[in-house]
Formats: structure tokens, C-alpha cells, sequence
């Protein structure tokens, strides 16, 4: 059996997976230069792949599936899985699973950090205190900072980092609506569950709306100027999920016209295969959504945290364990859904 791990992985990582599975696996990883160890061209995993029977990558490089005549099992070290050939993957047979759930705790923090910076004008104040300037008039429009305590958050997508994202706000006395594409599923510290029918109606009732739902063919540039204009001009929305969920010129245009009143991401609009390959961390926005005032970025950095990468070689090689064991495999992907 044979495992291929598709980026220059460290000789402590390969002995973590070799350790962890079956004695006499063969692990191979790339070998070589890199401008980044997590992610590989096909020059660099030709030799690798044609006779694999599992892969573990963080990428998946143009032309390697196509040469791995023998791999029925691909790892991906992502949540996830829309850059992938689904239609390859299921005409071959091919099981894929993700490692959702290894960044959400970093992903739910860094979406309560926006929220906050946000509600309290953090970058605006801390420039103008850094400048020695004064922040004036007081509890005027522009200086005010909004409040967490009391207010609706609407999470869309209630997941493992939208049920964490839930969690966090109750320890600011936060009313939580979630919608879902099955809204039967009661999850702990969501005050409702809503389906994606109700969207405009809950979008309507929220302070705080923040995306954290999977991309797929049905959800890319979903939420467009229907679903802004739902929304209250007061209101602020976050997007820690993938970048084109979002219609990028109807949010430049309410956010330069006063009608939404901040937004904040982790992920953006244009990219290439890279690492993190399916977090988007691209060129950001053709119209300089990232540069007005109120706005607060961040390129794909959520994850960039302590113990993240560890959990996704963990989660990954757990994926690898139960296949080979003929487990029902945990994480295991919907190619059909895309999630």
C-alpha cells in the first residue's frame, strides 16, 4: 500500500503518518525546492502519484488525478472540496474525505474578533489614538461604536464553525438565529433554526450576519444585492467561509452608499491553486472592497493559528486509518453535494 503525501512534508510529519498506519505503508512525500512546503506542482508529484492507492495533500496539482491510475482514496486537508474534479473523482470511484471541523475553533475565533473590531471601530480608533488625535464628537454617527449585548446575530451555515461562532455570542448575550439547508437539526446555543427558504426574513432581524456555509455550484455569488437589501443598514456582515459566496459588486456598492453599515472577511474573490488551496487567499477584490473604511480583511488567515496545523495532519491521517480499516470514514464527503 502506498501513500503519497502531496507537499514537502518533515520527516516529523512522515513519521506520523507512517507511525499511525498499517506496518510496511509506503509514505513518499515531495522532495525538493519550494516557494511554499504546502503546496506542489506536477512536477513535483509525477513521480509520486501513478502508483498510489491513497492520497493526503493540501493540493491537488493540474494533471496529477489524471496519472494516478491506481489511488481509491484522496485525504484532503481542507473543509472544502470545490476546486476539486468531482466529476473525475466520481466517474473513477474515487472516495475523497475532508477535514472539516480541524480549524473551527481558530476559524470561530477570529469571526468573534471581527465582529468585535467592527462593533468598535478598533482600526479607526487605535490610528487616530496612535496619531495622537482625539476621537470626536461623541455618540455621533462615525464615532459611536455599536453593541454585541442584546443584539440578533444570524449565522448562515451552522456547522462546526457556525455552532462555534453560536456558542461565543451567548457569552455576550447575543440572540442567535441560524439557517440551514436541513433546519430540523437543533443545534445547542442556536435560539432558532431556519431553512434557506426563510433567508430574507431572518436577514431582516439581524445586527450581525455572518456566512460560514460551504461553496458549491448552488451556493457561489448566492448571496447578491437581493439579500443586502434584505438586510438592515445598520447591520454588518462577515464572511469566514469562502469568498465568492458573495456577489462582489452589489456589496462594493452598499458599503460606499451607506447601506450596509461594515463587512468584514477572511477570504476573497480571485485566486489560483495555492495554500491553502480551497481558503481563497487570491489578489482580494478588483473593486477595493478591502480598502474602504469600513472594511476589515484579513487574507486567508484564520487558520494561521496554534495547533491548527497539527489537528488538519491528525484529522488527515485519521481519514487514511479508518478506509484502510473498512470503517465508515467520518469525514467522508458528498460528491454529489460537494460537502
Amino acid at each position: 500500500m502506498k501513500v503519497a503525501c502531496l507537499w514537502h512534508a518533515t520527516d516529523e510529519e512522515l513519521e506520523y503518518v507512517r507511525t499511525a498506519l498499517p506496518a510496511g505503508t509506503d509514505v513518499v512525500a515531495a522532495r525538493g525546492d519550494y516557494f511554499s512546503r504546502f503546496e506542489t506542482s506536477f512536477e513535483d508529484v509525477k513521480h509520486l502519484v501513478p502508483d498510489a492507492d491513497i492520497i493526503i495533500c493540501y493540493t491537488l496539482p493540474k494533471g496529477a488525478l489524471q496519472i494516478a491510475e491506481k489511488v481509491k482514496f484522496i485525504s484532503w486537508l481542507h473543509a472544502g472540496i470545490n476546486e476539486m474534479d468531482l466529476q473525475l473523482l466520481k466517474s473513477r470511484s474515487i472516495k475523497v474525505a475532508n477535514i472539516r471541523g480541524s480549524n473551527a475553533v481558530a476559524v470561530a475565533e477570529q469571526t468573534m474578533m471581527f465582529m468585535l473590531a467592527l462593533a468598535k471601530m478598533t482600526v479607526m480608533k487605535h490610528n487616530l489614538a496612535a496619531n495622537g488625535q482625539q476621537v470626536f464628537p461623541w455618540w455621533e454617527d462615525g464615532t459611536r461604536a455599536a453593541m454585541l449585548d442584546g443584539r440578533t446575530l444570524g449565522i448562515i451555515g451552522v456547522g462546526n464553525i457556525g455552532s462555534r461562532v453560536a456558542k461565543r455570542a451567548k457569552a455576550f448575550n447575543m440572540h442567535v438565529l441560524g439557517v440551514r439547508r436541513n433546519k430540523g437539526v437543533a443545534v445547542e446555543h442556536v435560539d432558532s433554526m431556519h431553512g434557506l427558504e426563510e433567508l430574507h426574513s431572518v436577514l431582516a432581524r439581524c445586527d450581525y450576519v455572518v456566512l460560514a456555509m460551504p461553496l458549491t455550484g448552488d451556493t457561489e455569488n448566492f448571496f447578491g444585492k437581493r439579500e443586502i437589501e434584505a438586510m438592515k443598514p445598520s447591520a454588518f456582515l462577515i464572511n469566514v467561509a469562502r469568498g465568492t459566496l458573495i456577489s462582489e459588486k452589489p456589496l462594493y456598492e452598499a458599503l460606499t452608499s451607506g447601506r450596509l453599515r461594515g463587512f468584514a472577511a477572511d477570504v476573497w474573490w480571485w485566486y489560483e491553486n495555492a495554500m491553502p488551496a480551497t481558503c481563497y487567499n487570491g489578489t482580494m477584490s478588483r473593486l477595493g472592497v478591502h480598502k474602504l473604511p469600513n472594511v476589515l480583511c484579513s487574507g486567508d488567515q484564520a487558520s494561521n493559528a496554534d495547533d491548527v496545523r497539527e489537528r488538519n495532519l491528525a484529522y488527515g491521517t485519521k481519514n487514511v486509518i479508518e478506509f484502510l480499516n473498512g470503517q465508515v470514514v467520518t469525514n467522508e464527503v458528498s460528491l454529489d453535494l460537494g460537502y
